[in-house]
């Protein structure tokens, strides 16, 4: 008697959840037949010509980043289909600096209010203080520069892309944690080159190293391509290195020109690390953890080559929008926004933790892989680095020592 009434009491419960459950997705489904709520995001795209590659082992692909955001659009338009709502994409690339704000324009014109860009810091900054843009919201996917999220900082930009404070520490709190604290640090004859430099000297000090030395990279390797190439960069790189006592080598050379000669050829056998050889990224080839498989594959399959960072920062974009946008059952974007910036929102972007944006600087706050070219070797932050909100805050400005004021467009 007691069992029939307990499988009675269960089965009227049952069916109050079933009923209730759909009566719940019956209010948040779309009625059968409607339109969806169509959203346009912009991708605007300043297209430089790939530069002269150092190798030829792999030369930069067409679509670095726009590849990325079309997958996040089919991500998000998986998911809007039973939202009854549907993401679209204008792309606009632009060859001439003096064209940009132009194409800009005309997207404001067209009434996008969210748009990808990917844009140097120079241009990224001359959209967004054009007054067409006080009602833009700009997702920075192509810009690492510091200043970008401290002194030169805008209300209306979002950074997907991860700072080269971020970069430089990461890579500096794993070689805290292997004790490997002798630097040697070599920065390139470039304006990254020596930005990167600068992030990296500034972790060197935040988290304890010591720096051995800056010695700056001078040789040409023009002559490398000669049959007898090899040689003659083995031996500059020995001279290079001769009578330094470092622990590991920190390279600075954003273009690629000549990071990969520094490894293998040091005097001393020792590890090279930044740009080249163990590198800190947003994104590598060989990550396969929490699920990041899925998305190698799908990217795979859709742009027929390996995802880059640009790629990966351009994916988190579009997907951000389209979470927000399931989140608030909404297309309007200033809804969206107002959501993406809230404490509620945060995405899952296949490393491991929830991503959300730092309300001091507009950026996405995400750990940092250290890989290679085969290999991932870990994850920054590193275990021990502890922080009073968020671990993810030791990488980067914090808010105690940021120089943003989130000047108005």
């Amino acid at each position: 008697m007691r069992i029939r009434k307990a499988a009675a009491l269960a089965a009227t419960f049952l069916v109050a959840f079933i009923c209730g459950a759909h009566g719940a997705a019956a209010q948040q489904a779309p009625a059968k037949g409607a339109e969806p709520s169509v959203l346009h995001i912009g991708y605007l795209r300043f297209r430089i010509e790939p530069r002269y590659p150092h190798s030829f082992v792999e030369i930069p692909p067409k679509d670095d980043g726009i590849a990325g955001a079309r997958v996040g659009l089919a991500d998000n338009n998986t998911t809007g289909r039973f939202m009854g709502q549907r993401f679209e994409l204008d792309e606009k690339a632009v060859e001439a600096v003096a064209d940009v704000p132009q194409a800009f324009k005309a997207m404001v014109e067209a009434g996008r209010r969210l748009v990808v860009a990917d844009l140097p810091a120079s241009l990224l900054l001359e959209v967004a203080d054009l007054p067409d843009a006080k009602e833009v919201t700009l997702f920075n996917v192509a810009a690492p520069d510091d200043r970008l999220r401290g002194e030169d900082c805008r209300a209306n930009v979002l950074h997907l892309l991860p700072s080269r404070a971020m970069l430089a520490d990461a890579l500096v709190q794993y070689l805290v944690a292997k004790r490997w604290r002798n630097i040697l640090l070599v920065p390139g004859p470039k304006e990254g080159d020596r930005a990167f430099a600068e992030a990296a000297k500034r972790a060197i000090k935040k988290f304890g190293a010591r720096l051995v030395a800056e010695k700056a990279w001078e040789h040409d390797p023009g002559a490398q391509r000669t049959d007898t190439g090899h040689y003659a960069i083995s031996a500059e790189v020995a001279r290079f290195t001769q009578g330094l006592s470092y622990d590991v080598l920190l390279v600075a050379d954003e273009e690629k020109g000549f990071g990969d000669d520094l490894l293998y050829r040091t005097t001393e056998p020792r590890p090279v690390v930044g740009t080249a050889g163990l590198v800190p990224t947003a994104w590598a080839r060989p990550h396969e953890q929490w699920g990041a498989t899925q998305l190698q594959n799908r990217f795979r399959r859709q742009a027929g080559r390996w995802m880059s960072e640009r790629d990966y920062a351009a994916w988190m974009a579009v997907r951000s929008i389209g979470e927000a946008a399931t989140r608030t059952r909404s297309t309007a974007p200033a809804k969206i926004v107002e959501y993406l910036r809230s404490d509620a929102f945060d995405l899952a972007a296949f490393k491991g933790v929830k991503l959300s944006f730092r309300k001091w600087d507009g950026q996405l706050r995400q750990p940092i892989l250290l890989a290679n070219a085969n290999s991932l070797v870990s994850v920054s932050p590193q275990p021990g680095f502890l922080h009073q909100f968020s671990e993810l805050d030791t990488l980067g400005i914090d808010r105690p020592e940021t120089s943003c004021r989130m000047g108005s467009p």
